[in-house]
């Protein structure tokens, strides 16, 4: 996926969860992003994450250690 698209769709889910006390924001990006994006854009997430300039709310950085990591195939 383009990862200007990626990191607009995050932005988008911290936009919904920010009128949340912080850390129900935090969780509930972290969920979400979990539950619904599918493993290859999570691994995106990830790589991208890694990156200070990578574009992303506060929210959606702070999320990053608590979405589920993708599980790997040996």
């Amino acid at each position: 996926m383009a990862p200007e698209k990626l990191t607009y769709m995050a932005n988008q889910i911290a936009a919904f969860f920010r009128t949340r006390p912080h850390e129900e924001a935090v969780a509930g990006v972290a969920d979400h992003i979990s539950k619904f994006w599918e493993p290859r854009m999570r691994t995106q997430l990830f790589e991208m994450l890694e990156n200070p300039d990578s574009g992303f709310d506060p929210l959606v950085i702070e999320a990053g250690d608590r979405i589920r990591p993708v599980a790997k195939h040996n």
